[in-house]
Order: C-alpha cells, then structure tokens, then sequence
C-alpha cells in the first residue's frame, strides 16, 4: 500500500469586499474600462459646472426684494422676485387679506392627502374625513357664510387650486378607471363598445382640446339662463382625461392575471364582483403601482394647462405675477426654478411613496 503524502494547496486571494461605500464606488463607477472613462467624464463636467451654478445660485445671489440689486453687475441669482411675489405665486389674485383662508385650506387638504396614504389611518371614518375636509375647504375658499366674503373660483389660484384640481381628479379618476377598465373585458358587447369608445375617443385628444371644449364648447350646449362654473367643467374635464389612460394601465393588470384562477374562482362558487374583489384586482392592481403612479404624477404636473381657461394655477399665477410688473420681467427663470422646486417635492414624495407601496404589495413574493 502506498502512502499519500499530504500536499497543501496555494492559498486563494481573499474576495473583493462587497459592502461599504468602496465596493459602491467599485461596482458602480468603475466596474469597466468603459465605466471608468464615463464616470471620470461625468465628474469632471460636474466639477466645472457645479460650482459656476453654486456662485450664481447662493454665493453672489440677491435675497432682498430690490430689483435694482439684482440689475447690478455681478449679481447672481435674483432671489429677491420670489421674497416679492411669494404671496402672489402661492394664492394667485385671491384677495390679499383673506389668503389666509386658502392657507389654513391647503393645509387641511395636506394633512388629508397624508393621513390617506397612511396605513394606520385606513378606516372607515376616512371617507367621512375626506366629506368635512373638502365641505370645509370649499366653506374657506368661497367664503359666503360664517361671516367670509365671498370670492369667486375664476380669483382661486395658486398652490391650493393645483393641490385641489389634482387631488380630487385622482380621487374621482380612479374608480372610474376601475369601472371603464372592468368594462373593457366584460362579455356584454354593449358594455364593451361603450368602454372602449371613452378611452379611445378621450386618448385621441390632447388634455388642451378636452379643457378647451369643457370650458368654452360645453356651455353653448347647455339651456338657456343655465350654467356650470368653470372649475367644475374643468375637474370634471381632467378627471375623465386622467380616468381613460389610467383604465388601460388597471385593464394591463387585469390580463396578466392568469385564466386558471378565474377558473378556480369560479369552481369555488363565487360569484363575478366576488371573484373581482377577492382574487383579481388586488392582484392587478399590485402589479401596475408604478404605472399607476406615473399617471398620478404627470396628472399634479398636466394641472398646470388650466391656464388656458383663465384659471391660474401654480405656473398661471407666476406668469401673472411677472408679467404684471415690468421691473421683474427680467428674472422670471428664478420664478420658474422656485416652482420647479415646489413640483419636483410633490412629485418625488409621490415617487417614493409608490416604491414603499410596492414594497408592502409585494411582500409575498420577495426572496
């Protein structure tokens, strides 16, 4: 028998350490030859333009409300436009004394949207918060009672008419959008037809035709001495908008849900709305959150096309705050950028809600 003799083999290099802010910058900058040339690219852009944007922005900007400061020569950004119009961008030509009442309404709209989208707050009196909620909303923004004078929605503008067309086209969009998308695939053909009618014949159109039509077109077709105020035609207007592109994101959902558990369902005995809200939406509509989401977000940003009706929202309202003094003229991109700010907080909030809900959604399936 011949003995073995013990032969240790070389020893390995230690692996590459995949966790902490090295590995990070390994993986992700310089994973390649190719990586590596882009990120040093990237970097030396942002390296000659991040700090020409810091000294126009804060370092030799004009905070003060003096427009000739900002006429000066090496003045940065002028600042000083929005420390001026500030109330005028907010609240639009709402009357200046009594802006605090669409304030104190943003406020409670706010807290509603939060409390919403909050999962201890999912109970029943939610929707008899969201009816006192709006109830006093209206109450403080059209005033004529409790002692408020009264103003009229064509003065409403601002961040509370942004925050209100776009909370309540979401809110009465999306069971719509249920309805329609449910009504897509039902086996009724005049149930069908109609369905597929709205979303193509609302698809085909811009949003600016549809508001233009709600606003101007649809009072000629109605009685006599009888009209809808304009608000109204236009959240009626983008709610059905919103309502036909998010039915065919819910109708996507709904056909990825495979045959065999409509099957089942049905061998189990239940009924179609019992099948439909048991099994097949919740299911659907985990599926489509970011598709969902998306169209929540370019809905809060289409808000901004209301303009073209003499409602002046976010955007219409710096517009009329610029233009309406010829000494600010000059600095309305700095108008423009603290708006811009105002959109990208709503919607980046809106953003990372949608990856937590898709989180809980999909516990299930997670490895």
């Amino acid at each position: 028998m011949t003995a073995q003799t013990f032969q240790p083999i070389d020893a390995r290099p230690a692996p590459n350490k995949t966790e902490g802010l090295v590995a990070w910058v390994r993986f992700n900058l310089f994973s390649s030859v190719f990586t590596g040339l882009l990120t040093l690219v990237v970097g030396g852009v942002l390296l000659y333009l991040v700090p020409q944007l810091l000294s126009w922005a804060v370092l030799h900007a004009v905070w003060q409300p003096s427009f000739e400061a900002c006429r000066a020569d090496g003045a940065g950004a002028c600042w000083g436009l929005v420390a001026e119009k500030y109330r005028f961008i907010l609240f639009g030509r709402y009357p200046y004394e009594d802006q605090w009442r669409p304030l104190i309404a943003t406020v409670l709209m706010l807290g509603l949207l939060v409390a919403s989208c909050t999962r201890a707050f999912w109970k029943a009196w939610l929707v008899i918060a969201w009816v006192l909620v709006l109830g006093a909303a209206f109450i403080l923004m059209y005033g004529g009672m409790l002692g408020l004078a009264r103003v009229e929605t064509d003065r409403w503008g601002g961040l509370p008419l942004t925050i209100l067309l776009a909370s309540l086209s979401m809110t009465m969009a999306f069971p719509i959008a249920m309805g329609v998308a449910l009504g897509r695939r039902s086996a009724l053909p005049a149930i069908r037809t109609f369905s597929t009618i709205y979303v193509e014949l609302i698809r085909g159109v811009p949003l600016v035709s549809v508001l233009f039509m709600a606003s101007f077109m649809f009072p000629l077709f109605m009685p006599q001495g009888f009209s809808i105020d304009v608000l109204i035609r236009v959240l009626v207007g983008i709610t059905l908008f919103a309502a036909a592109y998010m039915a065919e994101v819910i109708r996507g959902g709904l056909q990825a849900i495979p045959k065999g558990q409509l099957e089942a369902a049905a061998t189990l005995g239940l009924s179609y709305w019992q099948t439909q809200r048991k099994i097949v939406l919740p299911q659907a509509l985990a599926m489509v959150v970011p598709s969902i989401m998306n169209n929540f977000i370019g809905l809060f940003k289409d808000t901004s096309l209301v303009t073209i009706v003499s409602l002046y929202e976010l955007t219409g309202a710096l517009s009329l705050a610029v233009n309406s003094d010829a000494n600010w003229r000059p600095f309305k991109i700095e108008g423009y950028l603290f708006i811009a700010m105002i959109y990208f907080a709503f919607c980046f909030s809106m953003s990372r809600y949608s990856i937590w809900v898709e989180k809980q959604v999909n516990k299930g399936k997670a490895r």
